[in-house]
């Protein structure tokens, strides 16, 4: 909205731990539960109006290629070597237990969290060696495993120490939080890490020799972003050359993550991009914090979450992008409240925005033969409005660029409380039995503010914020909308208001949910 080329990239991890172990649940194959929820995946998005230029999967040709490329190229500069490894193994179903399939207490710094990976503890966010947990159980079979060898590559992390540790130093703008744990980490010092595991559903090793090994989903799934830039390149060649946005120094990648993914985006994933060459490092992590639920993390694979399929059936999108934005846990764990969110509904979205949509719009068609007056910003409170409105377009990109999406919304919303402000000083329902000047005056400038406020609301409640923009007639798809002070076309019809936000009560939320 700014002007700047930009591109959004995800896609679905199809070889993560949670999905081998869904898949021997159901006794189906990986694949089939990958594409259960890469649709899923897909329909919520679009039903939460979000939006990317391409969300692939690590399940593709084109993600192979661009592994095992770079797979074959650390090798070539030594990089990667293979040793014997010691892993956990399952006695009982006779498997050897990658990271994900073990969980334990955590060892470090006498955290002791009973439920911690053997790749990570989500609580206090220590990468783990599945060795190290305190009491191991298996996931397959819920039995303490035994420690066998086996034969695996390793990747040189000892190598990037320092290199990345003057490089996180420079780091000025980044989250405190995501700057500090990472150096933190450096400090105790990087240790080669196996990238390979024993396991038949993943990108193959592009070697003779290992044909029941593949290549660990903790190294190949944060090249995913690469590859799903590539394949966008290979998909859109008139549009956008992959390099642009991975060779080019102006290029800014960022990675919004949460704070558990911190390691693998903070030193893993730049580790492979300085040991590959070439390819720019990322420009942020701006990682949240969690989501509490609770007193609990909101987590899918613990099941102590909200669907947002079954939220959908019940309630809008806009309410939920609303809340989530207003709780972001930017700094610190954030608490997802029921009471909390009718309030915010009700209280901000329908009272502060959706009331003044609708009494200026209505003010509009019933006194105005639902035209826009005639008018323009000539009265000291007119001006003064039209200039907080530019202003906080201003203020809001700053937030937004530094993704302090919080501090951006409050200040968007905020505009309108000024704007209601405005007309309550106004009070056109008076002046425009006497002085219709005055009265036209502040429609028009309340109607402009609005008209304004739609355009900076729309990244993040983009359902409604159409609506506005389609009572003013823009009815194009909403891609050439400018983050800037539009002016408003007088003597134009005004499209029919609909009510914006609905209230809620909690009787009714407890009945959804």
């Amino acid at each position: 909205m700014v002007g700047n080329t930009t591109l959004m990239v995800s896609g679905s991890d199809s070889h993560g731990t949670p999905v081998t172990v869904r898949a021997e649940q159901e006794n189906i194959t990986p694949e089939a539960v990958f594409q259960r929820f890469h649709e899923s995946f897909l329909k919520t998005f679009n039903g939460m109006g979000i939006l990317f230029d391409n969300f692939t999967s690590t399940n593709t040709k084109n993600h192979e290629e661009v592994v095992q490329d770079i797979f074959s190229k650390l090798l070539n500069k030594g990089l990667l070597y293979v040793k014997e490894q010691e892993l956990l193994y399952d006695t009982e179903v006779k498997r050897f237990l990658p990271d994900r399939y073990v969980e334990g207490a955590c060892p470090k710094n006498n955290c002791g969290y009973e439920n911690a990976r053997g790749d990570q503890c989500d609580k206090c966010g220590s990468t783990l060696d599945a060795l190290e947990l305190i009491n191991p159980k298996s996931k397959l079979s819920n039995t303490t495993p035994i420690v066998k060898s086996s034969e695996h590559f390793f990747f040189k992390l000892s190598n990037f120490n320092k290199e990345l540790t003057d490089w996180i130093k420079q780091k000025d703008s980044w989250r405190p939080a995501v700057k500090n744990f990472t150096l933190g980490q450096l400090n105790e010092g990087l240790k080669d890490r196996a990238i390979t595991r024993d396991i038949n559903w993943g990108i193959k090793i592009p070697l003779e020799g290992y044909d029941d090994k593949r290549i660990y989903v903790w190294f190949e799934a944060v090249l995913g972003y690469l590859s799903a830039t590539i394949e966008y390149s290979k998909n859109n060649p008139k549009s956008v050359n992959w390099e642009l946005f991975w060779k080019d120094e102006e290029s800014e990648t960022v990675y919004f993550q949460g704070k558990d993914n911190v390691p693998f985006h903070a030193m893993i994933l730049p580790a492979i991009l300085l040991g590959y060459g070439g390819l720019n490092l990322p420009y942020n992590i701006p990682a949240n914090q969690y989501v509490m639920m609770g007193g609990d993390k909101a987590s899918s694979s613990r099941n102590t979450t909200v669907w947002v399929p079954d939220y959908l059936k019940y309630l809008p999108a806009d309410s939920l992008r609303y809340y989530l934005t207003c709780i972001m846990p930017e700094t610190s764990d954030s608490e997802f409240n029921w009471e909390d969110f009718v309030r915010r509904n009700n209280d901000e979205l329908a009272a502060k925005w959706g009331n003044l949509v609708q009494r200026v719009i209505s003010f509009a068609a019933n006194r105005m033969e639902n035209t826009i007056p005639n008018s323009n910003h000539s009265l000291e409170e007119s001006i003064n409005l039209k200039k907080f409105i530019t202003n906080t377009f201003v203020s809001s990109a700053e937030n937004i660029e530094k993704v302090e999406l919080r501090a951006a919304l409050s200040s968007i919303i905020n505009a309108a409380q000024e704007t209601n402000k405005y007309l309550d000083k106004m009070e056109p329902w008076k002046t425009i039995k006497n002085n219709k000047t005055h009265s036209n005056e502040t429609i028009f400038c309340a109607l402009e503010s609005i008209y304004n406020i739609a355009i900076m609301l729309y990244p993040f409640i983009p359902f409604s914020s159409k609506k506005v923009l389609k009572m003013f007639g823009n009815e194009n798809d909403y891609t050439d909308i400018e983050w800037k002070y539009s002016k408003i076309e007088t003597n134009m019809k005004l499209l029919e208001s609909e009510i914006l936000f609905q209230k809620l009560d909690i009787e009714q939320i407890n009945e959804f949910f």
